[in-house]
C-alpha cells in the first residue's frame, strides 16, 4: 500500500485535466469551469460523431445513460478526488492512486441529443479515506435538468 505524506498542491482545471485517466473516445469532459474543495463544475459537447451514436439509435440517436452517468463519474468524482489528493498529499500521490467509480443512483428527466451540451455539477458530500461521495446534477444549457443524484468512488493504488 502507498504512504500518503500531507505536502499539499493544488491543481487548476487544465491540470486536472492532464491527469483525468479517460481519454478520447472514452473522455466526456472538455473544461473544468469551477473548482473548489466542496464544488466542481464541467462542461461537455457531445459531438455528432461520438462512436455510441451510430447503433443507438440508427436514424434517431439519443445519448445512452451509460455515458452520461459516466460524464458526471468523470466530473464528480474522479476530478474532484484528483483534485482533492493533490491538495492534501501533492501531485506525485496521483502517480500511484487512482479513483474508480463505484456505485449511484441517479434519476434520469431528460434526454441529451448529438451536438447538445451539458454542464455537470457537483457537490462533495464526503472525502475520507481515498473514497468520495458527491451529490451530481446535469443540466442542458438552457437549465433543463438531465439528470441528478448521487454517486460514489475509491481510491487504489495501481503500479505505474
Amino acid at each position: 500500500m502507498s504512504s500518503l505524506t500531507e505536502i499539499g498542491t493544488e491543481l487548476d482545471g487544465p491540470g486536472i485535466l492532464r491527469h483525468l485517466p479517460q481519454q478520447k473516445p472514452f473522455r466526456f469532459l472538455d473544461e473544468i469551469t469551477e473548482l473548489s474543495e466542496d464544488r466542481i463544475v464541467g462542461k461537455y459537447t457531445f459531438r455528432e460523431d461520438e462512436f455510441f451514436y451510430a447503433g443507438h439509435f440508427p436514424g434517431n440517436p439519443v445519448t445512452p445513460g451509460v455515458i452520461l452517468t459516466e460524464s458526471m463519474a468523470q466530473v464528480g468524482i474522479v476530478s474532484l478526488a484528483i483534485y482533492l489528493t493533490a491538495q492534501k498529499y501533492g501531485e506525485d500521490a496521483l502517480k500511484t492512486w487512482q479513483t474508480f467509480f463505484t456505485d449511484n443512483s441517479i434519476d434520469y428527466h431528460k434526454p441529451v441529443f448529438p451536438g447538445e451540451t451539458v454542464i455537470i455539477e457537483a457537490k462533495k458530500i464526503f472525502w475520507r479515506r481515498m473514497k468520495i461521495r458527491s451529490e451530481v446534477k446535469m443540466t442542458k444549457l438552457d437549465g433543463t435538468v438531465v439528470a441528478e443524484g448521487s454517486m460514489s468512488g475509491m481510491g487504489v493504488v495501481h503500479d505505474k
